[in-house]
């Protein structure tokens, strides 16, 4: 296959790193040779089998509408967009094109969203969610986070999960859901060493979506890699 991998941050040149070991050809552009998706044409694609993006919000958004509405396809590991979700489905849809976003590209964290769902039928328990990332990350809380937070709450309706986030250092990513209780308090963990998980996940991810039509959350598909 040939991604192009949009960004070169420490994510996005990590994804690329890790296609090349998997054999994959790669294109790699940063924030400036992609301005407002402008290197997204229908030439620059005619060869790509698949893009994924880690780039910021704004720029992801005109990420994949350049990219899907000429029916490509596209992983988006950039968090900080969900608002626009509904529109990127639909456009991915409309035009044949292939969309798979994820709060969260390891396979670890997919686990633990699982988890989470169980531990919050837990009765008699006040649940929290504590996450810490590297400064420079702009979203707070982090994708992740909200997307354990919106777990728990659809277990709990009506109850309202707190976040609380910190920005420290080059932290790579940790998550700590917990349930406390009068008598006990009970504490699921995932921690982070290197963003390699992630971008392996992604990478898996963009060869489970070469070819294919439609859109998914990379947790509905995670275990079929």
């Amino acid at each position: 296959m040939l991604l192009l991998v949009l960004g070169k941050g420490k994510t996005g040149s990590l994804v690329a790193e890790v296609a090349r070991e998997r054999g994959h050809g790669v294109r790699a552009l940063d924030i400036f040779e992609n301005e407002h998706a402008s290197a997204l044409t229908a030439p620059n694609l005619a060869c790509v089998d698949v893009v994924v993006d880690f780039t910021a919000p704004e720029a992801a958004c005109e990420n994949m509408r350049a990219v899907l509405s000429l029916g490509g396809r596209i992983v988006v590991g950039t968090t900080g967009w969900y608002a626009n979700l509904a529109d990127m489905r639909a456009l991915a849809i409309k035009r044949n094109g292939g969309l798979l976003y994820g709060a969260n590209f390891s396979i670890g964290v997919q686990k633990l969203f699982r988890l989470a769902a169980e531990l919050a039928r837990l009765e008699g328990y006040k649940f929290s969610i504590d996450e810490t990332h590297h400064a420079s990350k702009v979203d707070a809380p982090s994708g992740t986070a909200i997307t354990l937070r919106e777990i728990i709450e659809k277990e709990r309706p009506g109850v309202e999960i707190p976040v609380e986030s910190h920005r420290v250092g080059d932290a790579k990513g940790e998550h700590i859901v917990r349930a406390e209780s009068e008598y006990d308090v009970l504490e699921l963990r995932h921690d982070a060493h290197s963003r390699r998980g992630f971008a392996l996940g992604a990478v898996r991810g963009a060869e489970w979506l070469a070819g294919k039509t439609g859109a998914w959350e990379f947790r509905e598909i995670f275990e079929q890699l």
